[in-house]
């Protein structure tokens, strides 16, 4: 019997939209990291929120299947889970990089020589540019306030010493550390409760980035004991193009009502929220930081994909996830010498689903390589100026897939000089 016919989560594939090509045959999907694909539950959930506004109008507010007024809550279990965290620490509401800022306002404040803010050099853009955006708005200055770690000459991955080496050089200087949960570059995963010990040591609080670390990987925010954290729904948890995003904030924040907030009326307490009354009564737990009520056609395919990842089960995506990943890594390392490297991380519990490859040559040819799979229907990622980027997602790629790919890679290699 062949992989995918002993694979116990073969009929999720199923339950999702597949692109494919001019003439109907399904694409190598093997771009989950950037954008997941559509759960075919998604468009009843949305069809039924539609129905319900033109059926019920401002009433769909408190009537209906899903009455929109408490919306973000029908995620909570299913976020939760997959965050490691207690329900009343996750929250659905807004984008990722507004999120962070909502978080980096709260957490990050900078006093006396503790002003400094640790990052991976590298990092995604988004999430350099909000830390040096914080930094300026509190008048310092990011060439003395940002600390950029990279990983040492010659390698493509951090040292998870060197990390808590420079959390501990930082020391009384060290006022945040911001991390992601895997870096989106390499695919490196990183052990999240020893980086927030490390963090709490030094005196610093710590937020992490699972932008590429949620459905991906397992996650333990409440047990890490980090400060908050924040993601984006729209890669490995399926949720569409700008879907509804999340955070974490550890519940021994959770009334803490003295901390600087970005307040906005949806993150008063539910249960006075609608007495209109001037004064800011926090919402306990990461609802005290919404801002505003959840949009709806944005969150409503969260809950399918959600749905999914609750009867799959994240110990079993989690097993598939290695072998499929696994299987990939040896399609490449087969492929003519010195044509592609791995840069991600070769041990299985050091990376998520995804490999991380730079092509041979110069950067023409890397592209050419990319679109040269893309004309033989393998979707991935192009990353300048020589990766590409190949995400095996165990809700709905196969082993079959992985061969595909494998043999499509050197296809490609032996016709491009």
């Amino acid at each position: 019997m062949s992989e995918d016919g002993a694979d116990p989560l073969q009929e999720f594939r199923a339950r999702f939209a597949l692109p494919r090509d001019a003439a109907g045959r399904p694409l190598v999907y093997f771009c989950g990291h950037s954008l997941g694909l559509m759960p075919l539950a998604a468009r009843q959930i949305v069809n039924e929120e539609l129905d319900s506004w033109e059926a019920r109008g401002i009433s769909g507010q408190f009537s209906g299947r899903r009455p929109w007024i408490d919306y973000a809550s029908l995620l909570t279990a299913g976020l939760a889970t997959l965050a490691g965290a207690h329900g009343h620490e996750v929250v659905a509401m807004n984008a990722l990089t507004v999120n962070l800022h909502m978080l980096l306002a709260s957490f990050y404040r900078p006093q006396g020589a503790r002003q400094r803010i640790l990052i991976e050099a590298g990092a995604f853009p988004s999430d350099r540019h909000a830390v040096v955006a914080q930094i300026r708005w509190h008048g310092l200055d990011p060439a003395d306030c940002l600390i950029e770690l990279a990983p040492r000459e010659g390698e493509e991955l951090l040292r998870k010493d060197d990390i808590e080496g420079a959390i501990e050089r930082a020391g009384e200087t060290l006022a945040l550390v911001l991390w992601p949960g895997v870096q989106y570059l390499t695919g490196q995963a990183f052990d999240l409760v020893r980086l927030a010990r490390t963090a709490r040591r030094a005196g610093a609080a710590i937020g992490f980035d699972l932008a590429h670390a949620i459905g991906n990987v397992p996650l333990a925010l409440h047990d890490s004991d980090a400060d908050f954290a924040a993601w984006c729904s729209y890669k490995y948890l399926n949720a569409g193009p700008g879907a509804i995003g999340g955070a974490f904030v550890h519940e021994r924040h959770q009334r803490r009502v003295e901390l600087p907030r970005l307040a906005g009326w949806w993150g008063n307490d539910p249960a006075t929220r609608f007495l209109m009354a001037p004064a800011f009564d926090c919402a306990p737990g990461a609802a005290g930081w919404q801002t505003s009520n959840p949009p709806i056609l944005s969150a409503a395919p969260l809950l399918a994909s959600l749905g999914l990842f609750a009867a799959a089960g994240l110990a079993r995506l989690r097993a598939k996830s290695i072998e499929l990943t696994r299987a990939l890594e040896a399609q490449i390392t087969a492929l003519p010498p010195g044509e592609a490297t791995i840069i991600s991380p070769r041990a299985s519990d050091r990376r998520g689903a995804q490999l991380s490859v730079r092509m041979r040559g110069s950067r023409d040819r890397g592209r050419r390589v990319h679109e040269a799979l893309g004309a033989r229907g393998v979707v991935c990622d192009w990353r300048e100026p020589d990766v590409l980027r190949l995400a095996p997602v165990p809700l709905y790629n196969t082993f079959d897939e992985v061969r595909a790919c494998g043999l499509a890679l050197r296809e490609v290699l032996a016709a491009i000089p």
